[in-house]
């Protein structure tokens, strides 16, 4: 499975990606935007962890925080509150736009992608 594929932090050298230009790359909020993605607000968490432990003593641990990178909606967000603990995951669910990579990706299979309640997702005009 993909999962299994994903090597440590490690072992791997950071990929230093140019600025978006906003004429042929665009930044990642903007981005998100355009898919015209809405979530109700009062609706069940559509995405949630097995264990919450697991981002900061695994994936943050072993991999760096790869839910920060696969995603490609910028979903998930480790945050340091404090410089001695590890950081924590936050969840920004409402960039989310179904794709479902985070269900697929992550190395420790914690995050659970179920469809939103009221079966949303994008909604690309000229399509």
């Amino acid at each position: 499975s993909d999962h299994e594929r994903l090597r440590p932090a490690a072992d791997c050298t950071p990929i230093e990606y140019p600025k978006p230009d906003n004429e042929v790359s665009f930044d990642l909020l903007s981005s998100v935007a355009l898919t015209g993605t809405n979530h109700d607000h009062d609706q069940p968490a559509h995405l949630t962890l097995k264990d919450d432990s697991v981002p900061a003593a695994r994936n943050f641990a072993i991999y760096d925080g790869p839910e920060q990178r696969f995603c490609p909606a910028g979903v998930y967000e480790y945050i340091h509150d404090d410089d001695a603990a590890p950081p924590r995951l936050q969840i920004n669910a409402q960039n989310c736009i179904h794709c479902k990579t985070c269900d697929i990706k992550c190395p420790s299979q914690n995050i659970d992608w179920v469809t939103p309640e009221s079966g949303g997702g994008p909604a690309y005009s000229g399509m």
